[in-house]
């Protein structure tokens, strides 16, 4: 069976079919870097890195590129703001987010270019897109893209062509999808820009978003490539732009397969800083989340469905990932002479995950593999049915579906400072349940603090701890 992929533009599973044998070229939309990340970004970033490590689980060399934003109209604004440079402002939060790729254990992508680097080759596709009869340029120096001039403008985000506002246009890098409107290629210099500005054949001023994406995906992948990435946010009007002055550009296709994920939730509301619901990472991992449980919450869910976070969503993330880490440390220290080497359990998983995952990334078959392989390891474990090359056999198996989760190995994501507080609440918690009896809560408690590699001593004058 071969892989399939729901792609956007056509509103259909289609089998993948990479333009090269065994290679896989990838674009995706990366952070725009005036804040710290919200978890809604992390869970395109999550789903773009499941998506990843699958392609390389199945064989495919995968090249990609994520993009950093660092000028657009946030970026300024923010800038101007804290009375810094635009760079000062960027540098501090690309660090930040490199470091968050860390925290969840994300595959650095081959190349992270940054918008200020190509503005030359911006300039380039502008004047090409000019020569070609595509654009027009207004008394302030702004270069605009005409929608009228691109016979399929709208395939993308599906748009009627009678929505689409004729004269119609927007500066702005991004906008409501109130109707398709004439976009930004270049944008004439303005007071508030500050010392943000390049000159051009158009006078000084600075690219549009949307220019920013199609110049360095096509400078490092080149004008046709297989998948390009992002939220379901992004399809108009940055994606359906970009699509647009990418292939009258070029004259080529530009991309073969769209992908996009579907929102995030916070307790069924849009996250919102009004709602007090707004989360970062650094917010989690402060409030004593492991990351390991945030990473798993973000994957598990299937890509194009809404997710909806929650604090008891984490709690059984947590679970999830101590299970099958207590399953792994057990076939590492499993010794028994005799026993049956579990290839047929092994040959059914693998099928399964395999088969569940090449149906559009499902990632809740591929798990239901992966866990009923995990019911029977230990029953066979507890009843001295399985060899010891047996467990090695299993071992082998979970690490390597593990190269496609991604959590076995990850470090907690607990900062230092916050540790010891986190542990001793997390003691008391467990105290507390097993005064009221709540025996199962007491035993999870104490996993979820295992798996982080804290080891409880109960003792006639109360429960100590230290680290493994």
């Amino acid at each position: 069976m071969s892989i399939r992929f729901y792609n956007t533009i056509s509103r259909q599973k289609e089998a993948f079919q990479p333009l090269e044998v065994g290679k896989v070229k990838m674009y995706t939309c990366g952070p725009t870097v005036y804040d710290f990340a919200h978890i809604g970004n992390y869970r395109t970033f999550m789903f773009e890195d499941l998506l990843r490590r699958y392609l390389e689980f199945r064989g495919f060399d995968v090249n990609h590129v994520m993009n950093v934003t660092d000028v657009d109209d946030n970026t300024i604004r923010r800038s101007r703001e804290r009375k810094i440079s635009l760079t000062e402002l960027t540098d501090e939060f690309k660090t930040a987010f490199h470091a968050d790729l860390k925290t969840l254990n994300m595959l650095a992508a081959q190349d992270y270019p940054e918008a200020t680097n190509f503005i030359p080759e911006m300039i380039t596709m502008i004047s090409d897109l000019e020569s070609k009869g595509y654009t027009y340029t207004t008394s302030d120096g702004s270069v605009f893209f005409n929608i009228e001039k691109h016979g399929h403008y709208g395939k993308l985000a599906n748009l009627n062509p009678d929505e689409m506002l004729s004269g119609g246009r927007v500066a702005d890098d991004s906008y409501e999808k109130e109707g398709a409107r004439d976009f930004a290629l270049w944008k004439g210099y303005k007071l508030e820009d500050g010392d943000v500005h390049w000159e051009s054949p158009w006078g000084k001023g600075r690219p549009g978003w949307h220019i920013e994406c199609s110049v360095m995906s096509t400078e490092l992948l080149g004008p046709h490539f297989d998948i390009h990435c992002g939220g379901v946010d992004n399809i108009f009007p940055h994606h359906e732009n970009e699509l647009a002055q990418s292939v009258c550009a070029t004259g080529a296709d530009f991309v073969n397969y769209w992908l996009h994920s579907e929102y995030l939730l916070v307790d069924n509301k849009k996250m919102s800083k009004s709602l007090n619901n707004f989360y970062t990472l650094r917010d989690l991992l402060d409030q004593g989340y492991p990351a390991e449980a945030i990473r798993w919450m973000l994957i598990t869910t299937h890509y194009r469905q809404k997710l909806n976070f929650s604090v008891s969503r984490l709690e059984e993330a947590q679970k999830a990932v101590n299970r099958l880490r207590e399953f792994y440390s057990k076939l590492r220290s499993y010794e028994i002479s005799g026993g049956e080497d579990a290839q047929d359990q092994i040959k059914l998983a693998a099928s399964q995950f395999t088969s569940a995952m090449d149906d559009d990334l499902n990632i809740s078959g591929g798990l239901a593999a992966i866990f009923e392989l995990v019911r029977w390891g230990n029953r066979a474990m507890v009843e001295e049915r399985l060899s010891t090359k047996g467990a090695a056999n299993l071992l082998q198996l979970i690490s390597t579906f593990d190269h496609v989760l991604g959590v076995l190995e990850m470090e907690s994501g607990l900062k230092t400072e916050v540790d010891a507080e986190f542990i001793e609440a997390k003691i008391e918690a467990r105290k507390e349940a097993r005064a009221n009896k709540d025996f199962a809560l007491g035993d999870a408690i104490r996993d979820e603090l295992v798996a982080l590699g804290v080891e409880l001593i109960d003792t006639a004058d109360g429960t100590r701890w230290k680290l493994k």
